[in-house]
């Protein structure tokens, strides 16, 4: 062999393929500033529109006055609810079935609604507008406590629903009612608490909370007279789904409508539904026909748009003596402000909660949502979690813990006594998923070895001596979290949007020189798409992922997809991804077959090409494959080198990890100390190690801000009393605490490279981590249940009513 030669390391490491750690090649643009961002869009003539809000959370909008207004230099239209009525826009249809004013059509519904759009020729003649519009409101009475909203006399918040005693989910039982749903074995479950020697009972709740992604929501509306088309850059999530609901909002065809979503600032599913301001920056161009564009500040996007969580969580569980579960009950609150918006899939009005029963092997369960609206912004986004699922985990993750406080039970060993089996997957659960793999075991005594879980349930132990023998004032709490989480939405059989199934897609071109161009139907805001995404392809084709150039966001080059949310895209998108070069991969070895002189089945693949079994000297490269495409093809196989393909799962894929957090508080201040957190995440196939240690730092973190004080929260009178990042807990590095990762492998069986979804993982198994630490620390002190978010104060308080400072 010619010393030259590179080896088969050489070759495969040359590729950046999968399981490598190839540097993202985003981040030379972004980290020059070079970022394409929907505000750096300039384009000739363009106006700007800014939004009246209205101060109340219920009223009624007697008048609006737009003289006044008018006569600001700059400004040259104010629309309201009456000027959309004239061309059928005043309401637009959601995501969840439910229809949503897009201005302030008879009343207000909750703080900060959107009232009128001012238009100018610039952003401050639109501010100095909205100042001028004078609108008359008439208070009424407000429902914010969601555990008001259907008492008898509660006010009548949705007037358009009146007499309506069905919704898109089925039977209302009250004015302010949107659905129930239920699934599980309801006499079965009741049956097993009855028997059961030790049950639990706790209500609990996870605040509502909000993405707030670093780029708001915004968008530029261009409608060209003369072709008839609208064309929309924004900040979406999902630019497919948007552009179908432009069309079949303002009755455009949908070849006429152009989206387009440039690099984006973060979404975290605050970026996945349709807003106002899309709507009137649209109506708005139409009518002048000039480019109109719409950028929300902090507040307005704080206040709102679409919040996340706010689920009410009354849990039961049923055990036997020794810790064996027996049963579960779960009944939800689910409080969905003024309308019901939530980015689910249509086919299940509280996503996918029904994966409550966890990593757990329930023989019984029992499930009932009840969602209802409140004088809240409406929303419910998958904040960095699948669709609920986040809710769910926390739900499940505290009720182990207190089961376990109440058995007088380790908490890690009651996991490891109810644990799913391995040998028991695939698994079906109580609640009607089959879950795909799974190796908990493994994964839990890994965590707690790696730790040293025994030496610091001692180090706690001394702690709380200590504390009694008044030697220190601070507690320290040990916080299990094990989470199985449910992504890849999904399968058509289960999920859509609008009807849309969930699939996804990618098309693959390669050139004569051996590059290639992926179109994919995701849309990465953050995620790396344009770095894996190149890897998976890599892996599969033998091009180096530096020759792939990968495009996402465009609708008129972009196969239809559904986006990217709730950890779908390496699920769904990645499979695409996979499939459509296996198509490549295909034809490339008939051409091969054709041009080495053997019959296909005579190749095998080498790494970067094919080479003759038996023979390998006799070979040809995937480079040298692409050229031959374009000139030398098989007699009947049409020339080039490019495959389509939409990928509909066959099931949902599951995540899973072990984290633990580790917390001293001072009962004196409440001021708490992150001193350890470990995470342990298995995601099956490893695309790249270094974007999955980001995206697990990233999801910590805001799982961090979530359990520890960011909240939305409102007083009495329907005010948002965190509407800005002066109330609202943004941690930066100095509140951070330093990670630590580790993972197993449990590849899906049944998605094309075994990979499972990572993004939302660390969100979803984090929040109960600190909680459980919170909880763990105060629970020798006689506590249950503190709900979140810990901050100082509300740790402080939770001491305080536990008598600490007798």
């Amino acid at each position: 062999m010619n010393d030259m030669t590179p080896t088969r390391e050489q070759r495969t490491a040359a590729l950046e393929g999968m399981g490598c750690k190839r540097k993202r090649v985003e981040d030379i643009r972004f980290t020059q500033g070079k970022g394409n961002y929907v505000d750096d869009l300039k384009l000739p003539g363009m106006l700007h529109g800014d939004f009246v809000r209205s101060p109340h959370a219920h009223a009624r909008v007697k008048s609006i006055n737009s003289e006044e207004a008018l006569k600001v230099p700059g400004v040259l239209a104010v629309i309201t609810a009456e000027t959309l009525k004239t061309v059928n826009l005043a309401w637009m249809p959601t995501l969840a079935g439910d229809v949503q004013m897009v201005l302030a059509d008879g009343k207000v519904l909750f703080q900060n609604q959107e009232v009128a759009f001012v238009v100018a020729t610039d952003r401050y003649a639109a501010d100095d507008g909205i100042n001028k519009v004078v609108v008359e409101y008439e208070p009424l009475p407000v429902v914010i406590d969601p555990f008001k909203a259907m008492d008898k006399d509660a006010p009548v918040l949705r007037e358009d629903l009146a007499g309506k005693t069905t919704g898109a989910h089925g039977p209302r039982k009250h004015h302010n009612h949107i659905f129930e749903w239920t699934v599980g074995d309801k006499d079965l479950t009741d049956a097993a608490f009855r028997k059961a020697e030790v049950t639990i009972k706790e209500m609990i709740s996870y605040h509502r909370t909000h993405p707030s992604p670093l780029e708001t929501c915004q968008c530029v509306c261009s409608f060209d007279k003369i072709r008839g088309e609208l064309t929309i850059w924004g900040t979406f999530q999902a630019p497919h789904v948007i552009r179908t609901v432009v069309s079949l909002i303002a009755k455009l065809p949908e070849q006429k409508i152009h989206v387009i979503s440039p690099d984006i600032g973060g979404g975290f599913g605050n970026k996945v539904g349709a807003y106002p301001g899309y709507i009137c920056a649209a109506v708005a161009s139409i009518v002048t026909g000039k480019p109109v564009k719409w950028v929300e500040d902090r507040i307005e996007n704080l206040t709102a748009t679409s919040f996340a969580r706010d689920y009410h969580m009354t849990t039961e569980i049923a055990a036997t003596k020794e810790g064996k579960v027996t049963g579960l009950r779960v009944h939800v609150l689910a409080d969905h402000g003024a309308f019901d918006a939530c980015a689910d899939p249509s086919k299940w009005p509280a996503g996918f909660f029904n994966i409550v029963t966890g990593s757990y092997d329930f023989p019984t369960a029992h499930l009932s949502v009840d969602g209802i609206y409140t004088n809240k912004a409406p929303g419910g986004v998958a904040y960095r979690c699948s669709f609920r699922v986040t809710e769910a985990a926390y739900c499940i993750e505290r009720g182990m813990d207190i089961l376990a406080q109440k058995l007088k039970m380790d908490p890690a060993e009651l996991r490891l006594k109810n644990f799913i089996k391995a040998e028991q997957f695939p698994y079906h659960s109580a609640l009607g998923w089959e879950y795909d793999s799974g190796d908990y075991h493994t994964a839990m005594k890994k965590m707690m070895e790696s730790v040293d879980y025994a030496g610091l349930r001692k180090q706690q132990a001394e702690k709380r001596a200590a504390f009694k023998r008044g030697e220190t004032r601070e507690i320290m709490g040990v916080g299990v979290s094990f989470f199985t989480e449910i992504v890849g939405a999904g399968p058509s059989k289960n999920c859509d949007i609008l009807g849309i199934a969930m699939f996804d897609s990618c098309e693959i071109r390669m050139h004569p020189t051996g590059a290639g161009i992926a179109r994919v139907g995701s849309k990465s805001q953050g995620q790396g798409h344009e770095t894996t995404w190149a890897q998976i392809i890599a892996t599969e084709i033998g091009i180096p992922a530096d020759n792939i150039m990968v495009e996402e966001g465009n609708t008129d080059t972009a196969p239809y997809g559904l986006g990217t949310y709730g950890s779908r895209s390496t699920p769904v998108a990645g499979a695409a991804i996979a499939m459509a070069a296996r198509k490549i991969k295909a034809k490339a070895q008939m051409i091969a077959a054709y041009k080495l002189e053997v019959h296909e089945d005579d190749l095998e693949w080498d790494i970067d090409g094919f080479r003759v079994k038996g023979l390998p000297e006799k070979t040809m490269s995937m480079k040298d494959i692409c050229w031959a495409a374009y000139n030398s093809v098989p007699p009947g196989l049409e020339p080039g080198l490019e495959a389509v393909s939409y990928y509909d799962p066959p099931n949902m894929t599951y995540p899973f990890g072990a984290y633990i957090c580790v917390m001293e508080i001072d009962v004196d201040t409440g001021v708490y100390k992150i001193k350890r957190f470990y995470a342990l995440d298995d995601c099956g196939t490893r695309i790249n190690p270094m974007i999955i240690e980001g995206q697990v730092h990233g999801g910590l973190t805001e799982a961090f801000a979530i359990a520890m004080g960011q909240e939305i929260r409102y007083d009495p009178e329907g005010n948002v009393v965190t509407g800005s990042f002066m109330d609202f807990f943004m941690p930066t590095a100095v509140e951070t605490p330093h990670w630590e990762t580790d993972f197993t492998v449990t590849p899906s069986p049944h998605h094309p490279i075994g990979a499972k979804g990572v993004g939302e993982s660390p969100n979803v198994g984090g929040v109960p981590a600190f909680s459980n630490a919170v909880n763990d620390a105060f629970s020798f002190l006689g506590s249950t249940h503190i709900q979140m978010p810990h901050d100082y104060w509300r740790n402080w308080k939770a001491a305080k009513s536990l008598g600490v400072f007798a």
